[in-house]
């Protein structure tokens, strides 16, 4: 006969077993965020922006850098993927003083107050910033390094690509979050299309006003899939995740779409015109190499575009017989006047 004293012990027992389980499977989450350095190097510590890791875009970017670090350089690396609600500032403290972290990045113009502030509080650590926010009435923490892309170069070159290619007259433009910054995407498309096609007709639309306009892919579709509506047949979206409902619908109407951050070809294969990169990889790799020589230079801001290859876009062997010989001699002309000066991308 089953004794109470018997049937309890098996419950414990079947308790103990699940939360070991459990344990077991947080450990691996944690160790999936972590890299151990090779002996006498350091590790990079990440905090990731709005819409976090997997978003195909601006965060892979940053982390593919980090990775390049732990590749090359033989550097250990540390991730914070922020939930909602969660404290960036408290995140970037978190890194920052475990004592075998030597350079933190947030990624994220969203950073540019917390980082600054915890900047000051470890001076003896170096900070990046990727899209940080200038302020030229406050002066850079010395150990902070604040990477800005010229967005608006690359985008001039991807909205003359849009508007020569149309056959419609009428091309589009989703944006994630609705500030300055992505407002730069906007101008310099709008810019360079109507640069060669005065005449060309753009349908622009925001996801939100807040971080959650970066990470909502229905609404990017459901922005997509009116602007295919009204006749555009190309749409370039700045948009983070939300892209990804922007590539749903291009798939759907089986019409043009223009990736962001990195080469998203591989998002509607055959129909991404192109992509509008910034090389955000190799701006965190720079970082990490900078401190690894000990030549790690804080207190500036470090701007990079067509000139310097920190923006640029996608042409090779997959998108080139989606752009025409002469469009692509004629982008290439306006790229060398962007580099000269001789034109304003906004």
């Amino acid at each position: 006969m089953i004794t109470r004293l018997t049937l309890l012990m098996v419950f414990m027992a079947l308790v103990a077993g699940g939360c070991a389980k459990k344990q077991d499977k947080a450990s691996v989450q944690r160790e999936e965020k972590k890299s151990a350095p090779q002996a006498g190097k350091f590790k990079i510590g990440l905090v990731f922006d709005v819409g976090g890791r997997g978003d195909k875009s601006f965060n892979d970017a940053a982390f593919a850098g980090v990775q390049r670090a732990q590749k090359e350089l033989g550097t250990g690396y540390e991730y914070i993927e922020p939930g909602e609600g969660a404290d960036r500032e408290a995140a970037l403290r978190q890194l920052a003083s475990q004592p075998d972290i030597a350079l933190i990045v947030g990624a994220g113009f969203i950073f540019t107050d917390d980082i600054n502030a915890v900047a000051k509080e470890f001076p003896e650590k170096k900070f990046v910033c990727i899209d940080y926010t200038v302020d030229t009435t406050k002066p850079l923490p010395p150990n902070l390094s604040a990477i800005v892309f010229k967005e608006e170069e690359g985008s001039f070159l991807v909205g003359a690509i849009a508007a020569l290619v149309s056959k419609t007259g009428t091309i589009g433009f989703v944006g994630g979050m609705e500030s300055p910054l992505i407002k730069r995407f906007e101008k310099g498309y709008q810019t360079g299309a109507k640069y060669v096609r005065p005449d060309i007709n753009i349908l622009v639309g925001y996801a939100g006003l807040s971080g959650e306009g970066f990470k909502n892919p229905a609404k990017g579709k459901e922005l997509a899939l009116g602007q295919y509506s009204k006749n555009a047949d190309v749409i370039y979206h700045a948009s983070g995740i939300t892209g990804l409902g922007v590539f749903e619908a291009a798939r759907t109407t089986k019409k043009f779409v223009i990736g962001v951050d990195m080469n998203q070809e591989n998002e509607a294969p055959g129909l991404v015109l192109t992509s509008m990169v910034k090389l955000v990889e190799n701006a965190v790799l720079q970082a990490a190499k900078d401190v690894d020589a000990k030549t790690f230079k804080g207190g500036q801001v470090v701007r990079l575009g067509l000139a310097n290859k920190g923006v640029d876009y996608v042409y090779n062997d997959n998108n080139k017989s989606l752009i025409p010989d002469d469009v692509h001699k004629k982008v290439e002309e306006l790229r060398a006047k962007l580099v000269s000066g001789e034109l304003s991308p906004l």
